[in-house]
């Protein structure tokens, strides 16, 4: 089979399974898993080679762990610690020593029950917060809990991924590690850390100096692959290299925007990663060893689950019903444990039978979650009233203000949030802006405001105030579209070189608006009337009746501002007024 059709052949059963996954309350990463199945060998048998698709498709996996990394900012850990480092490490810890014993008296050698435990610990982060956003539950006890306790697991996958190719066929505990490789895995993460405190961030630079998206957007792909491709060759995973890169551009300008650049080929890839591990999903275990699989099921989702309750209660969740809700939620295995089997695979951790017994088994647990939360949910009755946690929300680094734009306007209303203590996300399109502003402490991000990742990337959706201070007006027009179509929660205030910029404003219903030189041409005017002669305070009253004839002018020619003659003819009827209004010898024109 061709290429081109085998590619057909993915995208239509993505777009058929994966809405259907959603509409049913299921999630996308189920949806590709089932796509992935019907097309594969063990079912319509479409595709009958995964493995050829899931190498190429592991840069999806890649790019999801860069994107992980840019969000890992050390004060997001820092205000979350307790609840991160307490009850995520020890989920973690006691989960994975439960498992790992289970799996030891099941038969599996100590290095095979270790890894199996540590894999099984793991959750869905992308299952569990879809599932609870759909709710509308994230801001619940139980809620924050989890969203703890998976950001720890995230940071816990790191070192599994490094340890794994450690391991090797034949590799166990008893017969210790390779110091070697230890050592030169330690030299290539501190080499790449080095480069990309001191090398990537002026590498992005020059490529948005170009003022060429696409070479940005080129040198994004280059950090990220060129870092994964740096660990494979140390043999390492190549997503721990990904990582890291995206942890050193945590703190950087740039960080909205290569998250903004990377989002789409992650999407892609990562949905068809999970595709390539549904087709790899043997459904013929479940008529061959039907009782075994659901022990493995069982085990796995009890065992969890009896664990997290008490862990919960533990740390402070007073409410049982919100500890019965997170056991529940957090009892399935996770994407991860895909990642990681197909790198015990490739590493040959683990026999080929029991990856393939485990996959089925993490992908039947999350088929089962919405049904055991649901249980869940009945059995604890109404939600209660959430309580003040004892630790703080999760940190959003999406602030209440966005300020596109900053430039001299961008730039004091930022400087007067900072005075009220108002915190703000600034983006700028323009690189040595950026990196100017940046040389006096201010904390900017470069990047296109008018492309929705962006806007995404930089929390648009949990603002509150979006402050418009692009100069260029086909810029500031195409903003304005992006965030009154996308956002329509957010109030605009914006800025407006002149009046038919004003006037494009208002087209898009956008009411507070502010021509840049008119309050200081007023100011100016003021002072010219007194230096002539003119009492302050009549000169006061000339300038203040001009102004608010003036804005009621803006809103009038808003309806004829395609006609000049109609214009030409508004201003000068205007301009009469005001002459007999304030009683001057000449029309002010």
């Amino acid at each position: 089979m061709s290429l081109l059709a085998e590619s057909l052949i993915y995208l239509l059963a993505a777009v058929a399974a994966v809405p259907l996954s959603r509409r049913l309350g299921l999630g996308s990463i189920l949806g590709y898993l089932a796509a992935g199945v019907i097309i594969g060998p063990f079912g319509f048998a479409f595709v009958r080679d995964p493995d050829h698709i899931l190498h190429f498709a592991e840069l999806g996996v890649v790019f999801l762990l860069f994107i992980v990394g840019l969000e890992l900012k050390p004060s997001r850990l820092w205000v979350m610690r307790r609840m991160v480092f307490g009850l995520g490490l020890a989920q973690v810890i006691v989960t994975a020593l439960a498992l790992g014993l289970v799996a030891w008296l099941f038969g599996f050698t100590l290095t095979t029950a270790v890894v199996v435990g540590f894999i099984f610990a793991l959750s869905s982060t992308a299952f569990v917060l879809q599932m609870l956003a759909e709710k509308k539950q994230l801001a619940t006890n139980h809620g924050r809990a989890a969203f703890s306790i998976l950001l720890f697991q995230d940071l816990a996958v790191i070192p599994l991924i490094a340890v794994l190719p450690l391991l090797g066929a034949n590799a166990s505990f008893d017969e210790g590690v390779n110091f070697a490789q230890i050592g030169l895995m330690i030299a290539t993460i501190g080499g790449l850390i080095i480069a990309g405190r001191y090398l990537l961030t002026p590498t992005l630079r020059i490529a948005a100096r170009s003022g060429i998206p696409e070479i940005f957007t080129s040198t994004a792909l280059l950090v990220v692959i060129g870092s994964a491709l740096l660990m494979q060759t140390a043999g390492m995973s190549m997503v721990l290299g990904a990582f890291i890169a995206g942890m050193m551009l945590a703190d950087s300008e740039y960080r909205h925007q290569l998250e903004a650049d990377i989002a789409p080929f992650k999407g892609l890839l990562l949905g068809l990663f999970f595709i390539a591990v549904g087709m790899s999903v043997n459904l013929g275990l479940l008529i061959e060893i039907p009782g075994r699989i659901a022990v493995i099921v069982v085990l796995l989702m009890a065992t969890k689950g009896l664990i997290l309750f008490p862990l919960a209660r533990l740390f402070g969740m007073c409410d049982r019903s919100a500890a019965l809700k997170l056991a529940a939620v957090l009892a399935q295995g996770g994407e991860f444990a895909f990642v990681l089997l197909a790198i015990a695979a490739t590493e040959s951790v683990l026999p080929q039978t029991v990856i393939e017994e485990l996959v089925l088994a993490v992908a039947i647990s999350m088929l089962a979650t919405p049904f055991l939360y649901a249980a869940a949910e009945m059995a604890g009755g109404k939600m209660r009233k959430p309580e003040k946690p004892e630790f703080d929300e999760p940190v959003n680094t999406e602030h209440e203000v966005l300020i596109v734009g900053f430039g001299r306007v961008g730039q004091i209303v930022g400087r007067l949030l900072n005075i009220v203590g108002s915190s703000f996300t600034a983006l700028e399109r323009d690189s040595s802006q950026v990196e100017f502003v940046r040389r006096y402490g201010a904390t900017v991000h470069y990047g296109d405001a008018s492309r929705l990742e962006l806007l995404r990337a930089a929390g648009a959706e949990h603002a509150k105030i979006f402050v418009l201070a692009v100069s260029n007006i086909e810029e500031s027009i195409r903003i304005a579209e992006a965030v009154h179509r996308n956002y329509p929660h957010l109030k605009i205030i914006a800025r407006a070189r002149n009046r038919r910029h004003a006037h494009k404003l208002m087209d898009l219903g956008i009411e507070h608006i502010f021509r840049e030189t008119l309050l200081t041409s007023l100011a100016m005017s003021e002072q010219v009337l007194e230096a002539l002669g003119q009492d302050p305070e009549n000169a006061k009253h000339i300038v203040e009746a001009f102004h608010e004839r003036d804005s009621q002018l803006l809103l009038e020619q808003h309806a004829i501002y395609d006609s000049e003659e109609k214009l030409i003819q508004s201003s000068k009827d205007t301009a009469v007024e005001l002459e007999s209004l304030l009683g001057r010898d000449k029309p002010i024109s």
